[in-house]
């Protein structure tokens, strides 16, 4: 008779003396200051926002204020869950947000230093909360898109080629953490506002407005933050991975929106 042994099975292990120094500040005019605590064991398994869960669950229980932090859906979609932890965007494994990242990434005894974005543009609310609100302005700025009304086209009506339609769902892969302004030395969203323009613009959909569309959100980007100067550590930082070939497609786009004002007014 055959047998099938059963894979041994897996136990999950628990992290001991976890020193957590985080960064507390009770308002954008405070100059706030780094407090340090200590986890005395948490599981592996655990995310990382599951760990400052029990963090805020022992100070609210020791009659202590929570530390204030983003977070939402916590599988990676929202894009709220911002945190620099030791110096990285997310922390230390790459193309992941914060809340996928796992205790088991650290080790026992490790001292883990945990603060908001660092950006002129993202102001603390408090502790480790900043306001994004600037990348809605980018958004806005937009606007819509032209389509025509009626009955829904056919799927192949207008045929788009895999590598510009695969280019297009890359770009809108973005969550809008902000993780590429807080790596960026320049404090520059020219990713994320790139990722924002191409996903359109490279569709049939998004011709109309294509220009005007570009023009608008790098303008209204260049109010909030400042200028690429191709450092790669935005690219570096995307939990989505977006690539920094969206950057050269937008500002092809913007000067050649630019090209089209000056030659219309020409004409006039």
């Amino acid at each position: 008779m055959n047998t099938v042994t059963a894979p041994a099975q897996q136990h999950s292990k628990h992290l001991k003396d976890i020193t957590l120094k985080v960064w507390r500040q009770t308002g954008p005019d405070d100059r706030g200051h780094f407090e340090t605590y200590r986890i005395d064991t948490i599981s592996d398994e655990a995310s990382f926002l599951e760990m400052l869960d029990v963090l805020n669950e022992k100070l609210i229980a020791e009659g202590r204020e929570a530390v204030v932090f983003d977070h939402d859906c916590r599988e990676g979609i929202c894009g709220t869950c911002s945190l620099m932890i030791d110096g990285q965007a997310h922390g230390p494994q790459r193309g992941t947000a914060t809340c996928q990242l796992h205790m088991r990434k650290f080790q026992s005894g490790a001292e883990i230093v945990i603060e908001p974005w660092r950006a002129a543009a993202f102001p603390i609310i408090k502790d480790l909360m900043v306001d994004r609100s600037a990348f809605d302005r980018i958004v806005e700025s937009g606007g819509y898109i032209t389509a025509a009304t009626g009955g829904a086209p056919d799927a192949n009506l207008i045929p788009i080629p895999k590598p510009v339609a695969d280019a297009s769902m890359d770009a809108a892969a973005c969550i809008g953490c902000g993780a590429c302004v807080a790596a960026c030395p320049n404090g520059a969203a020219n990713l994320f506002t790139a990722a924002k323009i191409a996903h359109l613009n490279l569709l049939p959909q998004g011709q109309p407005e294509r220009f005007k569309r570009v023009e608008a959100m790098v303008e209204k980007m260049d109010e909030y933050f400042g200028s690429c100067t191709n450092h790669g550590e935005c690219e570096a930082a995307c939990p989505k991975k977006i690539s920094i070939d969206v950057i050269a497609l937008m500002n092809r786009d913007y000067r050649k929106a630019k090209f089209k004002n000056r030659k219309e007014l020409s004409v006039r």
